[in-house]
This record gives structure tokens, C-alpha cells and sequence, in this order.
């Protein structure tokens, strides 16, 4: 940190005067990329604080979040448990066998269940079961989250308009606009089916980091493709031409679903020519 900023020439975007760079957060370390660090440094400072030796968090059977706790706690010598949506499925995936392998015990909770994650009950159980633990929020989304990326914000030396971020569970986006100033906006691109809730969790982010909400950001909810972890074959040509246009491989759970959204408002006419956009890939 901080993460290079990467100018970006594209004719697609160019030819409606907009002007791309990309904030590299997924440079920052190829275990704990991104806003993942981000989200968790002043979580882990706080957990060896308070005196835990256990973290406890929640995630999809993709999540990136779950990889990167599993990474840091293993890197930091924090024990972690992993709890999953939905049933166990053998062999597992590449993210929950990495989580596996990073010294991770997996655990897993009907979906009915899950929905009720964050309920007192729901807590008491799996404390009961794993012992006393530092418990973070799927996604790792919380109030010390947002304050983490904020932080961002500050690393961009150069002029700009608009940043956007791929939104999953709203703490990235809440920081991000929180650390803005001026007439700065932030737009934030959904990345699962029936994203209007997340404006509510942005807010409440926002209160529980900063106090206070800021009215300088909104949501796209039009690029899910079908809903979280799922594409279809436009998102896969377009990630695919990019790579091969620009030389970098984006992530389409996240950032390709982003960056396809930001290309398609700029050829909507979403964007003021000479508009200064910063993309944040994570």
C-alpha cells in the first residue's frame, strides 16, 4: 500500500470523453487483496485487542471474504472459522479449499438459518460450539470495515470525478463515499439479485463508522447478470476482451460485473464527457 493507480486507454470509453483509471487494491497482497485488507486490518486489531485468538465469520460457498479471513488469521495467528451458506458439497471449491488449507474449519447452515446469521441465537449456538470468537459480519462489512476503506480515498493523488466499486455487501462503497470530497461521487454496481437493500446497509455503515450519512453516492442494480456468483456468456466475452485489450484479468463475481456496468452507462450517455472515473478492483 498504497496500491498503484493504472491509467487506462479505451476507445469504448473514450469516444464518450471518459477517462478511466484503475485503483489496483487487488495488488495489495495476493492472499489478502484488496478491499478484503482493507476491511479486515482494524478488524484484527481490534479482535488481538479485546484478547481473541479466534476469528468467527460468514460467507458463500465463493466467498472472497472467507478466503482472505482464513488467509489473514493463518498469516496473523488467529485461529477462523468459516461459516457457509447452504450444505456441504464434496469436493469442495477452490476458495473453500484454500480456506481449508489455510487452517480454516468449515462449518455450514441451512439457508433458512443463515438468513437469521446475525441473530443473538444464531451466535450463542456456534460460540457455544467453537468457543469464544471475534465475530465478523459476511462480507466483513462492518462500521471498522468502512472506516478501513475510507482510507482508500486518501492513496488517489490525481483529479477525479466518480469512483466505482463493486458492491456485494455495502461496506466498501459506504467507505469510499464517506472519504470523498467535494463534488466527488462514488457509484457502487451490484453484484447480486435485488441490490436496493444494500442503499439501507450503506447508510447504516456509514452511521456506525462515521455517525452520519453522506448523500454523494448511489447503487447501480442493473449488472447482477442473474444474481451473486452467477453470468452469463455477454459478462464472460466482455471480461475475456478486456483481458485481452488491457492485459488484466478481472474477477467477474465482482469487478467484471462492475466494469461491464460503467462501460454501458458511459455508451448510455451515463456520464459528462471529460467525466474523470476511477474504478477500484479489489
Amino acid at each position: 500500500m498504497p496500491s498503484p493507480l493504472v491509467e487506462v486507454h479505451d476507445e469504448r470509453l473514450e469516444r464518450w470523453g471518459v477517462h478511466l483509471r484503475l485503483k489496483r487494491d487487488d495488488l495489495i497482497d495476493p492472499d489478502v487483496p484488496g478491499n478484503k485488507w482493507r476491511k479486515l486490518r482494524h478488524n484484527l486489531e481490534a479482535a488481538r485487542r479485546q484478547g481473541f485468538t479466534r476469528l468467527l465469520t460468514f460467507g458463500g460457498a465463493y466467498s472472497n471474504h472467507i478466503r482472505a479471513t482464513a488467509a489473514a488469521g493463518h498469516r496473523f495467528g488467529f485461529e477462523t472459522v468459516g461459516v457457509i451458506r447452504g450444505e456441504e458439497h464434496r469436493p469442495l471449491n477452490d476458495s473453500l479449499a484454500y480456506a481449508g488449507a489455510h487452517g480454516m474449519t468449515l462449518t455450514y447452515l441451512d439457508r433458512a438459518t443463515y438468513r437469521r446469521k446475525a441473530e443473538p441465537d444464531v451466535i450463542a449456538r456456534l460460540t457455544r460450539e467453537f468457543g469464544p470468537c471475534y465475530v465478523l459480519p459476511e462480507g466483513g462489512s462492518n462500521g471498522l470495515a468502512a472506516r478501513g476503506t475510507a482510507e482508500l480515498v486518501g492513496e488517489i493523488t490525481t483529479g477525479f470525478d466518480v469512483i466505482c466499486c463493486a458492491t456485494g455487501t455495502g461496506g466498501t462503497l459506504a467507505g469510499i463515499a464517506a472519504g470523498l470530497t467535494g463534488p466527488q461521487r462514488a457509484l457502487g454496481f451490484a453484484v447480486l439479485k435485488g441490490g436496493r437493500f444494500l442503499e439501507d446497509e450503506v447508510r447504516r455503515l456509514q452511521v456506525e463508522a462515521f455517525g452520519s450519512t453522506t448523500a454523494n453516492w448511489a447503487i447501480d442494480v442493473d449488472f447482477h447478470f442473474g444474481g451473486y456468483a452467477k453470468r452469463r456468456p455477454a459478462l464472460d466475452r466482455f471480461v475475456e476482451d478486456f483481458g485481452a485489450r488491457h492485459g488484466i484479468a478481472v474477477d467477474w463475481v465482482y469487478e467484471g460485473k462492475m466494469l461491464y456496468g460503467l462501460f454501458a452507462r458511459a455508451e448510455a450517455g451515463g456520464f459528462e464527457p471529460g467525466t474523470r472515473v476511477v474504478a477500484v478492483l479489489s
